[in-house]
């Protein structure tokens, strides 16, 4: 489950994704170096890779049936409601229409737009609740930006203060070569993502670090762009206060039975942040 939040936008510039790349362009710009949406989908899916290894690997060590505590449930066994129904299948044909149009136009907003009036249209979405949908999502989209704008401000004060500059020193000093700079960077990415516990929110703070430390590296465009969305992804996916495993404990926990931490935090932390590692080093030393 959390393979399928943030392999998608980790990787393809659509949807969630190519506002993940937007963040990354305007970020890295504002930090001096200038790229566009095709360097940053020609390095990024070797994050993608990453996270694909570590489901496979995942897979493999829990493929035993997991025993759970009996315990008193509720749970409806009507097995005649579990198939789709003219409204999954209207949900469904939204989201392709989203994803077509955004593809052909290069218009997010476009494509939004023409999937949630198919939607409607196809009665994938009530009318009459048409509203309390708009409004769950504006809400975490705000929630989303309000994160942006603290953790944007956050990196204006590291520019303009200096304190970069002296990081950046401190850092190629302790790191000695370009291998340990790497590792340096993706473990203190790790750390800001962990805390924040947001890919997203987290890039303006990444970005005015990794630029100029990977400009004294002599590290290329590429692999620039390679560690700070690795790093963005790094803390989202093991971060107790990430949606990406928020969502999934939610989902999960119904009987009482999945732990957060043990049974989400752990497992994601494990499988995808050292792939993601190893990847993100060895496609950083390559590029």
């Amino acid at each position: 489950m959390t393979f399928g939040l943030k392999a998608p936008y980790l990787s393809m510039g659509v949807g969630f994704g190519l506002l993940f790349f937007n963040i990354i362009k305007d970020q890295m710009k504002n930090n001096g170096l200038i790229v566009s949406i095709s360097d940053i989908q020609n390095v990024m899916w070797i994050g993608g890779v990453s996270m694909l290894v570590g489901l496979i690997l995942a897979i493999l060590a829990y493929k035993k049936d997991r025993v759970y505590n009996t315990q008193e449930v509720t749970v409806a066994t009507n097995n005649e409601n579990l198939h789709m129904t003219r409204k999954e299948w209207a949900v469904l044909a939204g989201a392709f229409i989203a994803f077509g149009v955004q593809i052909y136009t290069s218009n997010m907003p476009l494509g939004a737009l023409s999937g949630l009036i198919a939607m409607i249209a196809f009665k994938g979405i009530e009318y009459n609740k048409v509203n309390d949908v708009m409004s769950d999502g504006l809400a975490m989209m705000a929630f989303i930006a309000f994160i942006l704008l603290v953790a944007a401000g956050f990196g204006a004060v590291l520019r303009e203060s200096g304190g970069i500059s002296e990081l950046v020193s401190f850092a190629s000093l302790i790191s000695g070569n370009k291998l340990g700079g790497i590792l340096i960077m993706l473990i203190v990415g790790l750390l800001i993502t962990m805390g924040i516990g947001s890919s997203f929110g987290t890039i303006p703070v990444i970005a005015a670090i990794y630029v100029p430390f990977c400009s004294s590296l002599n590290l290329s465009v590429s692999a620039t762009i390679l560690l700070i969305g690795v790093a963005a992804a790094l803390g989202d996916a093991g971060s107790p206060a990430s949606d990406s495993t928020l969502a999934p404990t939610a989902g999960l926990n119904m009987d009482g039975g999945h732990n957060h931490i043990y049974d989400t935090c752990v497992p994601t932390f494990l499988f995808f942040n050292i792939p993601l590692i190893i990847g993100g080093t060895i496609g950083a030393m390559l590029l």
